[in-house]
């Protein structure tokens, strides 16, 4: 091609310097001004390193003054050609293509074909097996699902899909103690980030709990939340640029700078100022943890209440977790439901009837859960039924779980209550209890032994005093040595007690073991449970602070030593689910070792013969210390009273009987059937594990980081250590830490090592680089040869994958009906397509590198041949559109038309449904199908192949 001054042309060794013009023409040289660096190349004419720029009718071009327009013809003169756009108001514009932008990127596969920006053959493959994994996953049906680093639980599982689903769901998650209500609220977070109808969240948390919270969203679900706090924002708002007077009004709200926020409730309730701007920030979801201590009553509101209340009156989605619905009593109930739906629930005396109601219709429901599937049901159990269906309804219904669903349907806080128990859950280990009763040393005055106090009287000593002297750290010490190599888990009330504990046990006592307190750093809990967790090299014991019993699980453990008992019986419940959890494949062994007439020993007796606590999960120990506070509190301070102390057993065994029993017969049978719907949670989890596919993950990471040049380095079977290298291709790769990052694509691996990240097609090392790969340019232009029988040597192949296109709002979730569906073709000069001849794979295992050099010279001689091809697979393509355009249409009108009569049919037997879920998803429709029509095919990768 001959260089003419006005062409404009990009250098293939230095793209980077963007789109040049071609200044001056010689004998054999020429000059090119390279405008978006300011500077100028001179090249020999016989091998410049530079290809043509040109574009075709279609494209998208921006001229030097900014102008985006729209190719509509291309006329050339004299060599240098002139495009006729449009712009987006249809205005025409004439470009000379010296007046086009020189700081444009050459980013589609054509444009970076021939300008000879190639790429090699693995990146090739990276981007083809990007496209068709994208796609699998984006049919999967469990998007936001994978990546979380849980268990795969029946319970929560259904929980956050279908809490998830909803739009801006408003939901009380009130799951027992130990069934994972802060896991239920990460996952219905991730996935609602994940599907894009979420992306501004707010955590308001009591103040004991925002650490737990923090650490819990990053660990589990890769969710990095930022703590606003006085003292943060004070630091903020100092360092204003502005100034206070010239502040712009969006600079003024601290809340607007994140997407993920965190704060106290105490922070949140002390500050009216703080309320107004979360209220004026936007977000789209609101979690509240511990919401039974938002104190309500019909006549007055607390501070804290009233503040959540104003939020949730702006906030669309409103999450509450509580572990209490009821048993804090029906006003306590109310008065959180009301947060959800103010409107459904407005009267507390209306609630009354409708509570006692649903307890009539679970009665009624009882024998059905006991009868076959299959089962005639008689006369009287239709008599019984008739009040709460429609006429015809029993008879139409084909089984017993459809008349069980179409009664659950009517239950009246079954949309916003969902609430599992233990008793409805299977799988949980037993507990049982060794008490160990020692003689209290001289070092402890009798005064010491006394009240709260004597719970931990080593606080009062001297470290190296109590350390020597008290029974219990010689019992500790010879119990692990018995117990050893089994692990075991130490929990102590103190840091100081924790820590001094530790030093003896590893510097004296020669046992292997880690500490783990609040004084330690988030990195250097995680080094301590890691060691703790390494069953070949790592710690037999790790000791605990208080901090231990929330938020760590350590299932694979057995034994749990208790050096001190807490006053409270939730806190003891907390300690002992460290163990007691699903996944504990063995029987909990609780040692607790106490000092012989001391308050110790009465807690001790308290517990295990008042509430039976070590061996029963106690779901009212709360309200039972409550009702027993002043005479426990009375024993502690005298420890000689036994009469005493035998009537407080006796009474509290006595209540506890009675509460549980209240409990069980309360149990409302529909509203755990509703919370957990096994069928669904098991086609749910199969899903999961389908998509999550971690053979086909390994092999494509492995693919990935030795295109981006990222060291790998063996960790063990089932983990590797990444770390970025000088020779990246890109100076940040998403999710890779400058450090070593210890990474496992195993589930149950990444549950047992948490210090390790798991790796799943959600996380965002994974995820994000996905959408790199396919937004930018990796891989989607290259050349090699191929040998194949039946083609003359020299011949050309061209293969080049389409894939969908269709710009619309994510929370439309249209990929679900229109996913990527890459489109392969294989195309000869007279358009005959190999494609199912030649399949993708045995290219990748045959083809051949070719030098760049001959390659870049090679497309230049053949281009018009290519372009010709790529003309005929364009329009092979563009027939295939229609269809694809028409199924996802109808795809998506039964997905929400199905969903729309649903919600109808519902809110005609349950007003818990709200008109704004049933217009959202009725807008969503006509919206969807607008995106739909204007969707595309587009070149996602061309190779171009020569046969030998």
């Amino acid at each position: 091609m001959d260089f003419i001054v006005g062409q404009r042309w990009v250098s293939h060794t230095e793209a980077q310097l963007g789109l040049g013009v071609i200044s001056e023409v010689a004998d054999r040289l020429i000059t090119v001004n390279f405008p978006a660096v300011e500077e100028e190349r001179s090249y020999a004419v016989t091998n410049a390193p530079l290809s043509r720029v040109i574009y075709k009718v279609g494209e998208k071009i921006q001229t030097n003054d900014g102008k985006q327009l729209i190719i509509d013809e291309v006329l050339e003169n004299n060599g240098v050609y002139i495009y006729f756009g449009s712009d987006p108001d249809d205005a025409e514009h004439i470009v000379p293509e010296s007046n086009l932008d020189c700081f444009v990127q050459l980013t589609s596969p054509v444009q970076r074909l021939f300008s000879s920006q190639l790429d090699r053959g693995d990146a090739f493959r990276l981007r083809v097996k990007t496209l068709s994994q994208t796609h699998r996953l984006q049919q999967s049906g469990v998007t936001g699902l994978m990546g979380s680093r849980t268990n795969l639980l029946p319970h929560q599982i259904y929980i956050a899909n279908e809490v998830a689903q909803r739009y801006a769901p408003r939901v009380l998650l009130a799951d027992e103690v130990g069934l994972g209500k802060t896991i239920e609220a990460g996952m219905v977070i991730h996935q609602q980030i994940h599907t894009g109808r979420a992306s501004r969240v707010l955590l308001v948390l009591p103040p004991s709990l925002v650490h737990q919270w923090l650490v819990e969203m990053r660990r589990r679900f890769n969710l990095n939340f930022s703590i606003f706090n006085e003292a943060r924002l004070a630091v903020d708002e100092s360092d204003d640029p502005f100034g206070e007077e010239e502040a712009p009004e969006a600079a003024l709200n601290p809340f607007e700078s994140e997407q993920l926020i965190m704060c106290s409730l105490d922070f949140l309730a002390n500050s009216p100022m703080r309320q107004e701007q979360i209220q004026a920030a936007g977000f789209d979801l609101m979690v509240v943890d511990e919401a039974h201590h938002l104190e309500w009553s019909p006549e007055q509101a607390s501070h804290e209440y009233s503040s959540i209340e104003a939020l949730a009156k702006v906030i669309p989605g409103v999450l509450l977790l509580t572990a209490t619905p009821e048993q804090l009593g029906i006003e306590s109930h109310f008065a959180r439901l009301r947060l959800l739906d103010p409107s459904r629930f407005h009267d507390l005396e209306t609630f009354r009837q409708e509570e006692a109601g649903y307890q009539a219709l679970n009665d009624v429901v009882q024998p059905l859960l006991s009868l076959p599937d299959d089962a005639v049901l008689s006369d009287k159990q239709l008599a019984s039924l008739k009040p709460y269906l429609k006429d015809g309804q029993a008879q139409e219904a084909t089984s017993v779980s459809q008349l069980i669903r179409q009664l659950l349907d009517q239950h009246g806080t079954g949309r916003v209550l969902f609430r599992n128990t233990r008793a409805a859950i299977p799988d949980f280990p037993e507990r049982e209890l060794h008490g160990y009763p020692l003689e209290a040393p001289s070092v402890y005055s009798v005064d010491d032994l006394r009240g709260v106090a004597g719970l931990t009287p080593e606080t009062a000593a001297e470290e190296l005093l109590w350390l020597s002297a008290d029974p219990r750290v010689n019992w500790l010490e010879e119990k692990l040595k018995a117990l050893k190599p089994q692990k075991a888990l130490v929990i102590c009330a103190n840091a100081e007690t924790a820590v001094a504990l530790e030093g003896y046990l590893q510097l004296r006592a020669g046992i292997r073991s880690a500490a783990f307190y609040e004084g330690l750093s988030v990195v250097e809990r995680d080094r301590a449970a890691a060691y703790f967790t390494d069953e070949e090299n790592g710690a037999q014991v790790l000791v605990c602070s208080e901090i231990g019993s929330e938020g760590r699980n350590f299932q694979f453990a057995q034994h749990l030593i208790l050096f001190d008992l807490p006053l409270n019986p939730d806190l003891l419940e907390q300690r002992i689910g460290r163990l007691d959890r699903i996944g504990q494949k063995n029987t909990i062994q609780i040692h607790v070792p106490y000092l012989e007439d001391s308050a110790q020993e009465v807690l001790f007796k308290w517990y295990e013969q008042g509430l039976n606590q070590f061996t029963q999960s106690c779901a009212v120990g709360k309200a039972i210390y409550e009702r027993f506070e002043d005479a426990l509190l009375e024993q502690l301070e005298q420890n000689d009273d036994a009469i005493g102390l035998e009537t407080l057993i006796a009474d509290t065994a006595e209540y506890t009987e009675q509460m549980r029993e209240a409990l069980e017969q309360g149990r409302d049978r529909l509203l755990e059937i509703n919370s957990c719907n096994k069928d669904v949670a098991a086609e749910l989890i199969n899903k999961i594990e389908v998509a999550e596919d971690p053979e086909a993950l390994d092999d494509y990471l492995e693919l990935l980081f030795d295109c981006f040049n990222i060291d790998q380095e063996y960790h063990s079977q089932q983990a590797l250590i990444l770390r970025p290298t000088e020779q990246m291709l890109t100076d940040v790769f998403p999710g890779l830490r400058e450090n070593d990052m210890t990474v496992t694509t195993d589930r149950q691996f990444a549950l047992s090592r948490e210090d390790m990240d798991f790796l799943s097609w959600e996380h965002p090392l994974v995820a994000d680089a996905m959408d790199m790969i396919l937004s930018g340019e990796t891989g989607n232009a290259t050349v090699a040869t191929l040998p194949v029988k039946g083609l003359s040597p020299g011949s050309l192949l061209l293969e080049v994958v389409y894939g969908t296109r269709c710009i619309a709002p994510k929370s439309l979730q249209l990929e679900s009906c229109l996913p990527l569906t890459p489109t392969r073709m294989l195309l000869t000069a007279k358009g005959t397509d190999y494609a199912e001849k030649i399949p993708h794979e045995l290219i990748n295992q045959r083809a051949e590198r070719v030098k760049k050099a001959t390659a870049q010279a090679g497309v230049a001689a053949i281009r018009t041949d290519i372009e010709a091809i790529i003309e005929k697979a364009d329009a092979l393509a563009n027939q295939k559109l229609p269809a694809l355009i028409e199924m996802a249409q109808q795809c998506n009108r039964e997905r929400l038309q199905t969903e729309v009569a649903r919600l109808k049919v519902l809110q005609a037997v349950n007003p818990a449904i709200r008109d704004e879920e049933i217009e959202y998803f009725t807008d969503q429709i006509a919206l969807a199908e607008e995106h739909l029509q204007r969707a595309t095919l587009e070149i996602q990768a061309i190779r171009v192949l020569i046969t030998v």
